[in-house]
């Protein structure tokens, strides 16, 4: 407990300078912006902000924002889910299904309030989830080899897709796209360019966050304008912003369970603060002596949901952190930030450069804290945004992510790659297809041909490696038994049936 705290002083002492809080506040006002307005998520601002990082003489200053942005995007989306029945998150999904009947009983103001003192609360915890389990886990990293990282990062891509929406055939076909994307440049290992059509500009391979600028960026702003704008915002009578000490009393619970179920899954691959906030909501209206309550404007819909994706978010730093393995798409982008700064991702990280290890998570904290102190009062200025017509909005969005696009490697080719890329987007999206497993996929493919092929160097090309040793074979069934589990005909109809109703 001594080492904790220790090691929490180290990093408030890195997080409490005056670049690091100035960034860290930029980080968490640009999330709660990008929140707010539908259309742009965290992954494509971040994409955009990627370059801007390389002026940035300390690294840690350039993490702290990056993470801000992300957790911060996921108490902004709790706005537009509030007031206008828009989710400006997919995590905020639920919150609209009783966050908004509240706004139109004219309790904006409390869902508001407790959206945020949630939020602040599994930020808070989830914070010292990850001080408490960072070094444990990091040492554990340590004793994997070659096999175990391969095999690792299999289960990791194989719990992406059972965790994907839709069908798990599209989100096994969206991975293996993923891993055939990854492998466009020149080979590690014979220095000889593949699939690059000799392509001068490909044989580097493509760059992440022009797939992620793309698709995300180019691909939803396509499909957001071939849908009519109908924005019926709540705000005039938002109302008073504190809670009553019945709906605060009814909120401390689930805010609890909230960050417990979102720390715990937001440790797992591709689930996260989507996965979190969902069995939230279906937890409370479980527990609830008075489950007719929900979808009427029941503020334990709210807080619950709230705390759970707020929570998910900051977890899935851990395996980012501790492993060097990217759960989600934005943490990839975390660990394209890095590689940048010349920093490998892992767990040589804590005792290489604990300044910035700990720096970046007390920050997280102080970010948490930011957005409490700032959002509330500035919910007026949210509601005014919120009024602004996406027609405007979009050449804005489009403009930020050519010049983020360019900047890159200022280089006009990296702008044309975001097109077929914006194209695919919007297929996969008409079709069902959710881009994440293959962002993940992209990344996590790089690494498995690395470490597959120094696991064959090292046993001189006999498989049974994988197979021997304990670690790397207790995961590699892992792998297999989810694969066979979700394809049972029962468990297939029961997910079926599951995300139906999530996008009823």
């Amino acid at each position: 407990m001594e080492q904790l705290f220790s090691n929490l002083a180290l990093g408030l002492a890195t997080a409490a300078t005056p670049d690091n809080i100035f960034f860290c506040f930029v980080g968490v006002l640009l999330g709660t912006l990008i929140g707010v307005l539908p259309g742009i998520g965290p992954l494509a601002t971040i994409a955009m902000l990627l370059p801007a990082t390389y002026k940035m003489a300390d690294p840690t200053t350039a993490l702290i924002m990056l993470a801000g942005i992300y957790y911060g995007a996921q108490y902004g989306g709790s706005t537009t889910a509030i007031l206008v029945n828009l989710p400006g998150e997919i995590s905020s999904v639920v919150t609209t299904l009783d966050g908004y009947q509240m706004a139109r009983k004219g309790r904006a103001g409390p869902a508001l309030a407790i959206a945020a003192f949630g939020s602040f609360f599994a930020g808070t915890v989830a914070t010292f989830l990850i001080a408490a389990f960072a070094p444990p886990l990091s040492e554990l990293a340590f004793k994997f080899g070659p096999a175990e990282y391969f095999a690792l990062m299999v289960l990791g891509l194989v719990a992406a897709v059972v965790l994907a929406h839709g069908s798990i055939l599209k989100a096994l076909a969206m991975v293996v796209f993923g891993l055939l994307l990854g492998m466009i440049g020149t080979d590690v290992n014979s220095g000889v360019a593949r699939f690059s059509f000799d392509v001068p500009e490909l044989s580097d391979g493509i760059e992440l966050a022009v797939i992620a600028m793309g698709m995300f960026g180019f691909g939803e702003i396509i499909a957001n304008l071939e849908q009519r704008e109908h924005r019926e915002v709540f705000t005039s009578n938002v109302g008073r912003l504190m809670p009553s000490w019945i709906e605060f009393k009814q909120s401390v619970m689930p805010s609890i369970r909230g960050t417990a179920l979102g720390s715990l899954l937001g440790v797992l691959p591709g689930g996260g603060a989507v996965l979190s906030s969902f069995v939230s909501y279906a937890l409370e209206k479980k527990v609830s002596k008075t489950p007719e309550r929900f979808g009427h404007g029941a503020i334990e819909g709210v807080a619950g949901p709230e705390s759970a994706n707020n929570a998910g978010a900051q977890t899935s730093f851990i395996p980012m952190l501790t492993l060097g393995i990217p759960t989600t798409p934005v943490m990839a982008l975390m660990v394209a930030a890095m590689m940048i700064h010349n920093i490998q991702p892992g767990p040589q990280v804590m005792t290489s450069n604990p300044p910035l290890f700990w720096g970046l998570i007390t920050s997280m904290w102080i970010g948490n804290l930011l957005l409490v102190v700032l959002n509330l009062p500035l919910i007026g200025l949210w509601i005014k945004l919120l009024t602004v017509p996406y027609r405007i909005l979009y050449p804005a969005i489009l403009l930020f992510c050519v010049v983020g696009a360019y900047s890159l490697n200022n280089n006009v080719f990296d702008v044309y790659m975001t097109i077929p890329f914006a194209i695919l987007g919007y297929v996969f999206k008409k079709l069902d297809c959710e881009p994440a497993p293959l962002l993940l996929g992209f990344v996590l493919g790089k690494l498995m041909e690395e470490y597959l092929r120094r696991a064959m160097t090292i046993s001189r090309g006999d498989w049974s490696v994988f197979v021997t040793r304990p670690l790397s074979l207790t995961m590699l069934l892992m792998a297999l038994a989810l694969l066979v589990l979700v394809f049972l005909p029962a468990i297939a109809k029961k997910r079926e049936e599951a995300f139906s109703e999530e996008e009823s």
